[in-house]
């Protein structure tokens, strides 16, 4: 397989990252386009979603056009052991000092939006130059084959210049945030459907009366990505109906409804075609590989427990025909 920086360059200069906002009216044309780079290889469409949400975000918050051909990432992962202390310098331009986890495609990127915490505790976003003295990209040792080749690293800041984007506090309170975040979710739909796909041709050359289990499976990963492909395309149009609000619900509940999908179909695909393919496709081994990494961007229990307490604040009433 292509690695996925250069396919990402590759994309990025014919102008295939061009596509509409979200709440733009073509949301779902957005997510069609995220879903088809998942099917085909998830560390590039964790690279490309990336790059796409930052295009939104600058958009969304009003700051200068990215320059021509500028590659962009987008990190806001927060652990605890890590953070970035921004201080004012002169108008938007900004101090950045600290560490910053989870930064994907680090050695890829030209630009990258990074959210970083003033004095006072308020969290801002920064546009950042990757090509400026005090920026260390360390290479963390990446134990799992999953997601290895998105070329995620830490950085390192030390007194590093870069442009404030928006108010403090925008980057989660903007109407984008649940937006972009439902977004994701089309990547990994992506995969789950190449993953059925080699199922279904592995269907298609055998006879049904001799490969009972395998037309099973693969039935029961049909219903799976319905149902989530239905959600996605619900959210789409709720989204493009009243793009001002938030759709925190909505998000959360499109990115659990497609974490249990490639749940599903993971639990799946080693039943329906025994371990040769797993073993022998490149295409269908790195998506098995990658598909439970990135989807534990969704998180699980915790993300449940807070489409509950929305349910239960805003006393929504949904479940109705």
């Amino acid at each position: 397989m292509e690695p996925p920086g250069l396919a990402f360059h590759r994309l990025i200069e014919a102008g295939q990252d061009r596509l509409p906002f979200p709440g733009s009216g073509r949301t779902l044309q957005r997510w069609r386009h995220l879903a088809r780079i998942g099917q085909a290889d998830l560390a590039l469409a964790k690279l490309f979603e990336g790059h796409a949400d930052a295009l939104a975000i600058l958009a969304e918050l009003g700051a200068p056009a990215p320059p021509a051909g500028s590659r962009w990432g987008t990190w806001c992962a927060e652990p605890p052991t890590h953070r970035v202390c921004i201080a004012p310098v002169a108008g938007r331009r900004v101090r950045l000092d600290g560490a910053k986890a989870w930064c994907s495609g680090a050695s890829d990127v030209t630009h990258a939006l990074l959210s970083a915490w003033t004095a006072d505790g308020r969290q801002c976003l920064a546009a950042l130059d990757m090509a400026q003295p005090g920026i260390e990209i360390i290479s963390p040792s990446w134990a799992g084959a999953g997601m290895a080749r998105s070329n995620t690293a830490e950085l390192r800041l030390s007194g590093v210049v870069a442009t404030q984007v928006g108010e403090p506090g925008d980057y989660t309170r903007r109407p984008g945030f649940w937006q972009g975040g439902a977004g994701v979710a089309a990547c990994w739909w992506g995969a789950c459907a190449g993953i059925a796909n080699h199922v279904r041709l592995a269907a298609a050359r055998g006879d049904a009366r001799s490969l009972p289990h395998l037309h099973a499976h693969l039935g029961a990963m049909d219903v799976a990505l319905s149902h989530s492909a239905a959600l996605l395309r619900e959210t789409a149009a709720a989204i493009d109906a009243a793009p001002s609000r938030g759709f925190a619900r909505e998000s959360l509940r499109v990115r659990l409804s497609v974490t249990q999908t490639a749940e599903d179909i993971l639990a799946r695909v080693g039943r329906a075609l025994g371990p040769a393919p797993l073993c022998q496709s490149p295409g269908l081994g790195q998506l098995v590989c990658d598909l439970p990494i990135f989807i534990q961007q969704s998180h699980a229990e915790r993300d449940q427990a807070s489409l509950a307490a929305l349910l239960i604040d805003e006393q929504v009433d949904e479940w109705t025909l």
